[in-house]
């Protein structure tokens, strides 16, 4: 087992069952432990009000100043609409080799493509978006193969044609960060 922790720290309101099945694939996809911490955070100063999403930049520096020491790495899980300045939306973002990433669950819904809810399919969607993001943490870059994790995702159908696992060439780049 590596020694290494990532830490899912949990801003808004998360079912702690999802959390831990999530929690349960990200430390099967790095072999390692994961911790689940709840954090609470005002993001009225990270609300940009033309575009009425919330700045990912912003964010992402404002988890990286609160990851826990202990851990490798960090995730902040949000609920909210993201964007950085030259997207118009993002389903997650991270430091290349850095400490830190960001993960929204905002755009991942059914509903808000008018499809039905689908619980199953949105954890699925939350669990590739998060390991993608985390993958970028330990140096990887985005990957052409079509069903690596490692993949780019605009839309959320790329997200659909993905698997939550590195490809064998991302897996052995992981191995030797590791």
């Amino acid at each position: 087992m590596n020694p290494q922790t990532i830490t899912l720290l949990s801003f808004g309101h998360f079912d702690r069952g999802f959390l831990e099945k999530i929690s349960e694939a990200v430390a099967q996809e790095f072999n390692c432990a994961v911790s689940i911490k709840e954090a609470r955070l005002d993001l009225t100063g990270f609300f940009d009000p033309n575009r009425r999403q919330y700045n990912g930049d912003q964010l992402l520096k404002e988890v990286h100043s609160m990851s826990i020491n202990t851990s490798k790495k960090t995730i902040g899980l949000f609920n909210v609409d993201l964007f950085i300045p030259i997207l118009t939306y993002i389903f997650g973002q991270a430091q290349l080799g850095g400490p830190t990433a960001i993960a929204s669950l905002y755009r991942l819904s059914n509903e808000k493509y008018g499809i039905l809810p689908n619980d199953d399919q949105i954890l699925e969607r939350f669990k590739k978006e998060i390991i993608h993001e985390l993958g970028h943490t330990f140096k990887l870059l985005h990957c052409y193969t079509t069903t690596c994790v490692m993949r780019s995702s605009t839309y959320v159908e790329d997200i659909e044609q993905k698997e939550a696992q590195f490809c064998p060439k991302c897996r052995n780049l992981l191995q030797s960060s590791l």
